[in-house]
């Protein structure tokens, strides 16, 4: 009886202990899923194209799905246990609480995001448009679904010019890339209608990470990138592709286990020969165009009485192609006049008998954009960008000198304003549609220019140009291609050209001579070639020559033959690995206006560099070994003289006669030690002046009216006062006051700066612009009153309240017991930084009176301050009272 009764009393106990130990397993693992789920959600939201769940987190998670499978089975294995095995289950759901507890620890304590970079994941995110229409959206899911579809290996998106192919496929890239764990990589190359296997072999290389040397062929070009690509699950996008590749020969592997290979072309063939599942894009419906058409041009002139069955009309006339609704919608918003819709209406019908022999039908929307433009330099503005690769991003400020040197931007008297006009420009053809922004960062925009507008650049300069850039070539083109009218010639960025002696003879059929025609040519870019030489009769023949780019190649000499130029205008050879520059070179060309010699290593310049009497650009930027410059007295037209990044020593001999000169810049790391007094006084159109730590004479600069920039060194703070009465301060500075100081600084950043170093300080110096931003005052010694706050002084003195200044540090400052008094103090500072001060007592001095009649109740009053640094103040009692 004692037996089973306590035979029992262990079951109850048993049981009791391990329904109470469920219990608490199920609250702590609820707790443990509650923590999964907000982990994932979060995980979901930082999970961006290239990063990863962290190591830890994925250990984690697939802890927390193990210790819920092991709890559910053993609730299983208690629900068919009897008493002999109710304590081996107390004792499992005890282990089974201590682990949950310990992963709902090792939640707490991770620390910053749940995500990593994925050094494996590539793929670049792309801009996008708004896709318009059903037949798009349709195509949109049909594509994704073949995506999706693992018997699905490779993909053709067909349709005509300008229906939005690339539109569609870059929304498919994004996306693509937002979807981790189906791909390991996501490759999007432009194939354009100039291909070249060399050319693809290398953008595939550059987006995978594979190095070329530069000397293989294209086997073992094909054989890296086969290597690399075969284990990964890829997904392989050419876009605007004109005919069939052969995948061996470039390097892509056969798509297999889940990889895909996507292309978008203007031809349903060369899907069939690629053995694609193909996708056409179909044209928008009228009413599609029609809403499109409308969203651009602006409801509110559509409102206007009888615009709206003529711009109706216009929009049918663009065929369902996005790109020319949208590029002529661009160009007839805000325009309110019904007779300019009526005009423009007959204009595009009437297109279509002008543009006989264009391939695309969307060529006469694209015709009447530029028409539209109005303006014979704005259209050879748009015309010029064509002479670029096609579908390369171009530099803004690249672009915009380029017009400028070919003498498309207005001249005017400011060198900002000859940029900000070639910024209207180019946001004129932005707007039109005929340019379109790739990248835009604070101070740097690229730009590019659709195919099918370059095509139509292209077709409308006819054989005035000769663009043959970006396509791998070894040679140059030949003698048939050179046409009598030939303005401008591009074959930039074909490396190692070869440029023969003599041309290749023409045919016996053709009727013009290859040198009658050199007469005629203006233009020639060939930047980017990997030229080694040039011979020596090249240019005998080129008379009318203006613009020369040979930059981006590795040519030791030049040829005398230059001289023999006599028209020839802008000479453009940075960064040609140029050594010397033959004496005879310069010796005949005397109508040059521009001369870039900008990244060479050349030693000297030719003598007769001196004779250039109309050179009104001077490059030599980044010649790092060039340690001296000839005579330029004679150069009295000269507006721009740029040596940065030289080691000359002395200033040019005949500085002084440059009367005309607009921008000067020496750079940080001249070794010229002073400007003379007397030179820049004589330079009374100086808009530019940057000098880095060269001395300068405050009166003399303070005298140049017309400074927009200013960059250079006083020798101390009297200087810096001279420089300061009865003038306005140039919208950018940075000046040096003293010792040399700003070694650390980039060169290209102005701003408002003031840094002051190793000065005595007197009182009756006291004197900063008003607009100043930063300041910086080190090893000084303060020969004025301990009393009286420093920076008091200066507002004294200055008459201002310093609102703009952001920073200020002070920095071994003797003699100086205080900084600020209360009614003086720059409220916008954001970062003070005060160090090795001995004597500093406060930072805001309280009054003397209030403190006689214990009236001290003085509130911090920097109220945008960000960042406090203090130290090595040994006497400093108070911040503020």
């Amino acid at each position: 009886m004692d037996f089973a009764l306590n035979k029992i009393g262990k079951y109850v106990e048993n049981h009791t202990s391990l329904d109470q130990r469920m219990k608490d397993l199920k609250r702590k693992l609820e707790q443990l899923n509650g923590l999964k789920e907000d982990a994932e959600s979060k995980m979901t939201t930082e999970l961006q194209p290239r990063k990863k769940p962290k190591a830890e987190v994925h250990i984690w998670l697939k802890n927390v799905e193990r210790i819920n499978d092991e709890v559910q089975d053993l609730r299983g294995r208690i629900g068919e246990s009897n008493v002999l095995t109710l304590v081996f289950h107390a004792e499992d759901a005890s282990r089974k609480i201590k682990e949950v507890e310990e992963l709902i620890n090792q939640r707490r304590q991770f620390h910053g995001g749940l995500v990593v970079d994925n050094p494996q994941w590539m793929g670049q995110v792309l801009s996008t448009t708004t896709l318009s229409g059903e037949a798009v959206k349709a195509c949109v899911e049909e594509i994704w679904q073949c995506l999706m579809d693992d018997e699905v290996r490779k993909i053709g998106v067909w349709g005509m010019g300008g229906v939005g192919k690339t539109s569609i496929m870059k929304l498919i890239n994004n996306q693509l890339l937002k979807e981790t764990g189906k791909f390991d990589i996501v490759i999007w190359i432009t194939v354009s209608k100039e291909m070249s296997i060399a050319k693809l072999q290398r953008d595939i290389a550059s987006r995978i990470g594979v190095d070329f040397s530069g000397d293989e062929d294209e086997t073992t070009r094909a054989g890296k990138l086969f290597e690399t690509l075969l284990p990964k699950r890829f997904v392989m996008i050419l876009d605007d592709l004109w005919e069939k590749v052969s995948l061996e020969r470039i390097g892509i592997p056969e798509p297999y286990d889940g990889s895909k290979l996507m292309l978008t072309t203007r031809s349903a063939d060369v899907c069939r020969q690629v053995g694609c599942r193909i996708i056409r894009v179909k044209p928008l419906t009228e009413e599609e165009a029609w809403r499109l058409f409308s969203e651009k041009v602006g409801c509110d002139i559509l409102n206007i009485a009888e615009v709206e069955p003529i711009a109706r009309s216009i929009a049918e006339q663009c065929a369902g192609l996005p790109l020319g609704v949208i590029t002529i919608a661009s160009c007839m918003r805000g325009i309110d006049d019904i007779c300019e819709w009526r005009n423009a209406l007959t204009e595009l019908s009437q297109h279509k008998k002008s543009v006989n022999g264009l391939k695309d039908e969307v060529f006469q929307q694209l015709r009447f954009s530029y028409d539209h433009l109005k303006d014979g330099k704005l259209q050879d503005c748009f015309l010029t960008c064509a002479l670029y690769p096609e579908d390369a991003e171009i530099g803004g400020e690249k672009l915009i000198q380029l017009w400028i040197a070919e003498g498309l931007v207005e001249e005017v008297d400011s060198i900002q304003e000859k940029l900000d006009r070639g910024h209207a420009i180019m946001n004129r053809l932005v707007r039109n549609c005929l340019l379109e922004v790739f990248t835009e960062r604070e101070n740097e925009r690229r730009v590019k220019m659709h195919d099918l507008l370059r095509d139509m650049a292209l077709d409308i300069a006819g054989s005035r140009f000769l663009v043959k850039s970006g396509m791998m070539l070894e040679k140059a083109p030949d003698v048939q291609d050179w046409g009598k009218d030939l303005e401008k010639v591009s074959l930039m960025n074909n490396w190692r050209l070869y440029i023969p002696s003599k041309m290749s003879p023409p045919r016996v059929s053709q009727a013009h001579n290859i040198v009658a025609v050199l007469v005629w040519l203006t233009t020639l870019l060939l930047s980017g070639c990997d030229i080694v030489s040039i011979p020596e009769d090249f240019f005998e023949h080129m008379d009318g020559l203006r613009l020369l780019d040979l930059s981006g190649n590795f040519i030791k000499s030049l040829p005398h033959s230059f001289s023999k130029c006599p028209r020839l205008t802008t000479l453009l050879l940075s960064g040609c690995g140029i050594e010397s520059i033959p004496e005879g070179f310069l010796k005949h060309i005397d109508a040059l206006e521009v001369l870039d010699l900008s990244g060479n290593p050349i030693k000297s310049l030719p003598h007769s560099l001196s004779n250039l009497k109309n050179l009104t650009s001077l490059l030599l930027v980044h010649c790092e070994n060039l340690e001296n410059v000839p005579s330029l007295s004679n150069l009295r037209v000269l507006k721009k003289l740029d040596l940065h990044e030289t080691l000359i020593k002395e200033i040019p001999q005949g500085m002084e006669n440059l009367e005309s000169l607009e921008y000067l810049n020496l750079g940080y790391f001249n070794r010229i030690e002073e400007i003379p007094n007397g030179i820049l006084s004589r330079l009374c159109c100086l808009q530019h002046l940057r000098v880095g730590e060269t001395l300068i004479s405050g009166k003399e600069v303070g005298g140049l009216k017309k400074l927009q920039v200013l960059e250079g060194r006083f020798e101390d703070w009297d200087n810096l006062n001279m420089y300061l009465q009865g003038r306005e301060e140039p919208p950018q500075y940075r000046i040096s006051v003293g010792d040399v100081q700003w070694a650390d600084h980039s060169w290209n950043e102005v701003g408002k700066v003031i840094g002051v170093r190793g000065c005595e300080i007197h009182t009756y110096q006291m004197m900063l612009p008003p607009d100043i931003e930063e300041l910086e005052i080190h090893n000084c010694h303060l020969d004025c009153s301990e009393e009286y706050p420093l920076f008091s002084r200066f507002i004294l003195f200055s008459l201002a309240s310093f609102s703009s200044l952001k920073y200020l540090s002070i920095h071994r400052c003797r003699n100086m017991k205080k900084l600020f008094s209360p009614n003086c103090i720059p409220l916008n500072l954001q970062n003070l930084r005060v160090s090795e001060c001995e004597q500093l007592e406060e930072i805001i001095a309280s009054e003397v009176e209030q403190e006689e009649r214990g009236m001290v109740t003085l509130e911090f009053c920097l109220p945008q301050l960000r960042e406090l640094e203090l130290w090595d103040l040994p006497e400093l009692k108070r911040i503020c009272s």
